[in-house]
């Protein structure tokens, strides 16, 4: 290290490190909100246009399950299908949800090394 160098960083980079940081804690909170508004959210997904209803939380915590009686009638292996299609649906319907929410939380920033 050659004497009056410190660690490399001049005046401009200390003024990026302190610009990331802030940047990083403006992103830490806005995902904490987003944390919050995710819990309160419900996000639906369905098989057989409606037949069978999958509700979610915004972080993907089951609800409810919603079974009309035709699909009642269908029999065991068939209800066994269109709850996991109605499941898979709600599970996308849910991803897509948050990557949305993330990409506008971040949108905009430059964060080096990120």
């Amino acid at each position: 290290m050659t004497k009056g160098q410190g660690f490399g960083f001049g005046l401009g980079k200390m003024k990026e490190l302190t610009e990331a940081f802030k940047k990083a804690q403006q992103v830490q909170e806005g995902a904490k909100k987003l944390q919050e508004e995710l819990e309160q959210m419900e996000i639906e997904g369905q098989a057989d246009n409606g037949l069978v209803k999958v509700v979610l939380s915004g972080n993907q915590e089951p609800r409810r399950v919603v079974i009309s009686p035709d699909a009642l009638s269908q029999g065991a292996e068939a209800l066994s299908l269109l709850v996991t299609e109605a499941m898979k649906d709600a599970y996308e319907n849910s991803t897509a949800q948050m990557r949305e929410r993330m990409e506008d939380l971040t949108s905009g920033l430059n964060i080096p090394g990120l």
